[in-house]
């Protein structure tokens, strides 16, 4: 869908913030069609979001469940070096972190990493 040439860059990069939406909002059967129609699992946004990034902030576990069966990559960090699990640690999403981490998500990944994140604020439980 996003390599699809009949769609022009303006184009594109509105699918691809609809798609975002879906996944802030947890829309998986929208998301689904989406994904199912050729959106890249893990297409990002300017920020260098992507779609599991923004389901895992914002605590939508069915959709990050939904990414990651799909095979959404977990360690892909956004253009200020944040991992979808940092940032569901920071949000207090423990269903999300939970899932992540039993997806294999690099504790150590992005600044600052889950483990330091898990360390500010007294969750270190949740990485095992």
């Amino acid at each position: 869908m996003t390599n699809n040439p009949s769609f022009n860059e303006e184009q594109t990069a509105q699918l691809i913030s609809i798609a975002m939406d879906l996944a802030r909002e947890g829309k998986n059967a929208e998301l689904a069609e989406f994904l199912d129609h050729g959106l890249s699992i893990d297409v990002q946004d300017p920020d260098g979001n992507t779609l599991l990034m923004l389901a895992a902030y914002k605590g939508a576990s069915e959709t990050v469940s939904l990414l990651i069966g799909r095979g959404a990559n977990v360690d892909i960090r956004n253009n200020r070096d944040q991992s979808p699990l940092a940032g569901a640690l920071f949000k207090g999403e423990d269903a999300v972190v939970g899932l992540l981490v039993s997806a294999g998500a690099d504790l150590d990944a992005g600044t600052p990493s889950a483990r330091a994140t898990a360390a500010m604020f007294g969750r270190e439980h949740l990485l095992g």
